[in-house]
């Protein structure tokens, strides 16, 4: 037992007589019992390390592939989405995603389900919003450490920047977003989502020549995802409406 502690194999310490139990009502050999040992301690340990994945990650809570409507956004391949959710391929050449859409029709929850799909595959994601991010960089930037923070962000495989739209202009605190995009490009992925298109962005950089020079480095290796459809609050809001209607009626 001491040594099963020092290996710490706690799957062999908490299960072993219970398989072995197994093992001998099913006449198992030495090697299939020790099998079953190990693969058990495997699976803990895989299960370990995705909660820990996700607790660092922030998701979203209960935004998964299995409750989101892809029949309510006629314009997302759901095959096309699934690819990146089903491989690492484009994470080790630094390949982003862009997703497109106005506020309410899912960007966060399929941003969101993919992070976890990620995550599942054995690699490390954040999850920020646009603003919280910004505050973040600009608050190590005037501390002098924005170099440390970047560094910092390069341990996610893929960062996660939600709702980038919502972004005031600003030259202190926009640039700072530009100074990430530049660090990361073509080395660690990003998946952002934004309500505005690219013909908007001057809204959110400090200057025209900036957005180009942020949008060229985030297109350069990037897919783009358009969701095109009526806001999910405000088609279940109609719905509640409809139905406080029919029980007065």
């Amino acid at each position: 037992m001491t040594t099963l502690k020092q290996l710490r194999l706690k799957y062999f310490l908490d299960e072993w007589q219970s398989i072995e139990h197994q093992a001998t009502q099913e006449n198992w050999s030495y090697a299939q019992f020790l099998l079953a040992l190990a693969q058990g301690e495997a699976s803990r340990r895989e299960q370990n390390r995705i909660s820990r994945a996700l607790a660092e990650a922030q998701l979203p809570y209960g935004k998964s592939w299995t409750n989101f409507e892809f029949a309510h956004i006629p314009s997302l391949n759901p095959a096309a989405l699934m690819e990146f959710a089903q491989t690492t391929h484009w994470l080790e050449s630094g390949s982003n995603i862009l997703i497109f859409g106005p506020s309410g029709t899912g960007k966060t929850h399929v941003s969101s389900a993919l992070g976890a799909s990620i995550i599942e595959l054995g690699e490390r994601v954040k999850f920020v919003t646009a603003t919280a991010l910004v505050q973040q960089l600009q608050l190590a930037k005037l501390q002098l450490e924005l170099q440390t923070l970047l560094s910092k962000l390069d341990r996610y495989d893929l960062l996660i920047i939600d709702d980038l739209g919502y972004i005031q202009k600003s030259d202190v605190e926009t640039s700072v977003l530009f100074e990430l995009i530049a660090h990361r490009y073509e080395r660690k992925s990003l998946l952002i989502t934004a309500n505005q298109p690219f013909s908007q962005w001057d809204k959110i950089f400090p200057n025209s020549m900036m957005t180009v020079a942020a949008i060229d480095r985030l297109i350069h290796h990037a897919t783009i995802f358009e969701m095109q459809a009526e806001s999910f609050r405000k088609q279940a809001a109609a719905k509640n409406a409809a139905n406080s209607l029919k029980t007065s009626s």
